[in-house]
């Protein structure tokens, strides 16, 4: 195979593959960050706090965090 050939051989498996991967980034879950799978669980909770987010919040502060922990429960928390 001349470095043509081999050079196109490449291009084309690499086109193969972005393709695939952005089709797998499609089905992640939205707020989901990337990275973080829902794996197998009923609910597709992802983990609480900003680390958990696809985008980070532009305020956050321990209220936000302590919402964000009890979800999926059913009562909000408590105010400091």
């Amino acid at each position: 195979m001349s470095l043509l050939q081999w050079a196109v051989a490449g291009a084309a498996g690499y086109a193969i593959w972005r393709v695939a991967q952005k089709n797998r980034d499609e089905q992640a879950p939205a707020a989901f960050a990337q990275g973080e799978d829902a794996g197998g669980n009923f609910a597709k909770v992802r983990s609480a706090g900003t680390e958990g987010m696809r985008s980070d919040p532009k305020r956050w502060d321990k209220v936000d965090q302590a919402s964000d922990e009890s979800f999926p429960a059913s009562d909000p928390p408590a105010t400091y």
